[in-house]
C-alpha cells in the first residue's frame, strides 16, 4: 500500500517556522499491524523541507506525521510498536518471536528485546511496605538479602550480603518506608 502526505508545507521541529520549500522526496517502508491474516507494509513518500528561518540551526527537516501515529524516524507505526513492546515484556526473546510469527508480525527476537529495553519498564511508586529476607546465591557458600515490595509483590533490590549494616544503609535511602517485615535468617554453617 502506498501513502503520501497531501500537506504542501510543514513546520520546522526546531524553530516552528512554517516552510513551503521542498528540498526532496524519498520512499520509506513502514510496517503496520497485520490485516486479515496478512502482514501490512506501507510505502510512504516523505517530503524533506528547507527551513525558511535564516537563524535556525536545522536547515533541512522531514515532514512530521501526527503524534501517536508515527515517530519521525520510525520503521513501524505506533500501534505495532506498542504491541512489540508488550510482546517483548511478557514472554520476551525467542518465545515472543515465535508468537509474533504466528501473529504475522515480521519481528525478530533481538528486535523484541531491543524495543523492551528502549522503552524501559513503567515507573513504580516508591514502596512503603517492604519485606526483607535472606537468600542463597550458592547454598552454604554465599548468601545475600532480597528486598520486596509487599504491596505490589515485586522484588526491589538484591543486596550482596546478609549484614544488618548493608540493609540499614539501604533503608536510610528510602525514607518513605513505614513497615518492614523481616523473614527468619537462612541456615548458615558456623566457621
Amino acid at each position: 500500500m502506498c501513502v503520501r502526505s497531501i500537506a504542501r508545507s510543514s513546520c520546522c521541529p526546531t524553530c516552528g517556522t512554517d516552510s513551503h520549500r521542498v528540498h526532496s522526496r524519498y520512499q520509506r517502508r513502514i510496517a503496520d499491524l497485520p490485516l486479515a491474516g496478512r502482514s501490512v507494509c506501507l510505502s510512504a513518500e516523505v517530503c524533506r523541507f528547507r527551513c525558511a528561518a535564516t537563524q535556525c540551526g536545522q536547515q533541512i527537516f522531514t515532514d512530521q506525521v501526527a503524534t501517536g501515529i508515527l515517530a519521525p524516524w520510525a520503521r513501524c507505526t505506533w500501534g505495532l510498536d506498542v504491541l512489540v513492546h508488550h510482546l517483548g515484556l511478557a514472554p520476551g526473546g525467542r518465545p515472543a518471536a515465535s508468537l509474533a510469527k504466528r501473529l504475522m508480525l515480521p519481528i525478530s527476537n533481538d528486535t523484541l528485546l531491543r524495543v523492551a529495553r528502549r522503552r524501559g519498564c513503567p515507573v513504580r511508586p516508591a514502596p512503603t511496605v517492604i519485606g526483607i529476607d535472606d537468600w542463597g546465591w550458592r547454598r552454604i557458600y554465599r548468601y545475600g538479602t532480597i528486598i520486596c515490595d509487599l504491596e505490589r509483590r515485586k522484588p526491589i533490590s538484591l543486596l550482596p550480603d546478609c549484614e544488618p549494616a548493608t540493609a540499614q544503609a539501604w533503608l536510610t535511602t528510602q525514607p518513605q518506608v513505614t513497615v518492614v517485615v523481616r523473614g527468619r535468617p537462612a541456615w548458615r554453617p558456623t566457621d
